[in-house]
């Protein structure tokens, strides 16, 4: 699709679907205002500067009045996707949407394609590839935390991020060339060593976001764990702030797993409550623990949760490496039979410990919110970051003539983090994912 079309004029309503206030139809291509002329009845939008809007009314190709509106024109070079375009704001009501847009379509536009808008502002050069990925960040961001990462993203925040490890790249790969070219002139270290390190750090600090980019736009599960009657369903009651789970002094009375929905520093989290983790010869509880450990397995973060009223009996918790755990004292309340320094005391009754809970989850799922630093939020931009982390390691254990290869990949690869050096293949793979009229 990426570059089939290219020179068509399209059209698409850019509104959500339903019934609104306000309703836009949007036209771009070098035919938009011709197309608008035949529109809008009014002064010509062909005849009209950019940045201008136009008050009049609409018809059908009888003359028929569909609605009265808005037509804003934006000329070549200073609209969205770099070409002429013109927007028809109107009733948002679905009929009228309609029929302007069948208009636009007897008038010589086509239908355009998923994402095609912001496609075309991408091949203009208006957006790298990773700010176009914002764009779709922000038209889908539910939460406070997804919406601040799409317009860091959309500002150029990780085109720039990314551009700064390239030029210490590009810094060390010309020092070694000079090497291998002149090599009894010598490179002082500030040319090849300092750069290469500054590289690394940054470039680690930066796959090191991917984790909490793509929990800040899809959000996150947090899976509580523990023994029978450790407090798990009573915690997350707490937390969600009314009584989702039922609580009983009986222990194994949560079998199959139990979700509730909770927002967290912006983030919406997905809190599930598990089976107890106990041995036991009931074949379904056997299956409810089971499923529990499968269920801490794949969580963005596990509460591992001890009973502290009781003597301490280790937790059988087996984790995939890399796995996020917070361990909690549960029943704070009551007299301890133990405490540890690297867990959280909590009380479920009393709220003890509830806000210093909520701040570790916090930072474990998102590090530091305050920093302002763009993230990587998709897997494509994570595996870009990943594999030219791997190819700067290596080039920082190899002679000379192999580290210039392995410092030309990670350059490759930071390009194709931005869309400079990526297939077609996967700039149709991004912009299929786009609602039709962005």
């Amino acid at each position: 699709m990426t570059r089939s079309g290219i020179s068509d004029t399209i059209a698409a309503v850019a509104t959500a679907p339903g019934s609104a206030g306000v309703g836009i139809v949007r036209v771009s291509g070098m035919r938009a205002l011709e197309v608008a002329d035949g529109v809008f009845r009014g002064r010509r939008p062909s005849n009209t500067r950019g940045g201008r809007f136009l008050f009049g009314t609409l018809v059908g190709a009888d003359g028929e009045m569909l609605d009265e509106g808005l037509c804003l024109i934006f000329r070549e070079g200073r609209s969205y996707t770099g070409e002429d375009v013109a927007e028809f704001q109107t009733h948002g009501s679905p009929a009228v949407l309609s029929r302007v847009l069948a208009r636009t379509l007897e008038l010589g536009a086509r239908l355009a394609r998923p994402g095609e808008f912001t496609l075309r502002a991408y091949l203009a050069g208006r957006l790298d590839l990773a700010q176009a990925e914002a764009v779709l960040g922000l038209v889908e961001a539910h939460t406070d935390a997804a919406r601040r990462q799409a317009t860091l993203g959309l500002s150029g925040a990780l085109g720039a991020r990314v551009a700064r490890i390239g030029a210490h790249l590009t810094r060390t790969l010309a020092a070694l060339q000079a090497m291998l070219d002149y090599p009894d002139e010598g490179v002082p270290e500030e040319d090849r060593e300092l750069p290469l390190t500054a590289a690394m750090v940054e470039l680690r600090a930066l796959v090191g976001t991917a984790r909490a980019g793509q929990v800040a736009t899809r959000g996150a599960r947090l899976a509580l764990i523990g023994r029978p009657n450790a407090g798990k369903s009573s915690l997350l009651n707490a937390l969600v702030g009314y009584e989702r789970s039922i609580v009983t002094p009986s222990p194994g009375t949560t079998r199959d797993y139990l979700e509730a929905g909770v927002e967290l520093a912006g983030v919406p989290v997905t809190l599930v409550d598990t089976a107890g983790i106990r041995e036991t010869g009931d074949e379904v509880e056997a299956a409810g623990v089971r499923q529990a450990l499968s269920l801490a397995g794949g969580a963005d973060l596990v509460l591992a949760l001890e009973d502290g009223s009781l003597p301490r009996e280790a937790l059988p918790l087996a984790l995939p490496p890399g796995a996020r755990v917070i361990r909690v004292r549960t029943k704070a309340d009551l007299p301890p039979e133990w405490t540890e320094a690297d867990t959280l005391n909590v009380s479920a009754v009393t709220g003890e410990g509830l806000p210093a809970l909520r701040d570790a989850m916090g930072a474990a799922l998102l590090g530091d919110t305050s920093r302002s630093e763009a993230w990587l939020t998709t897997e494509r931009q994570a595996d870009a970051a990943r594999r030219a982390l791997e190819h700067v390691e290596a080039a920082g254990t190899l002679p000379d003539d192999l580290a210039s290869y392995e410092l030309e990949e990670a350059l490759r690869c930071l390009s194709e983090l931005t869309g400079r050096d990526v297939q077609e293949d996967v700039i149709d793979a991004v912009f299929m994912n786009f609602c039709v009229g962005k």
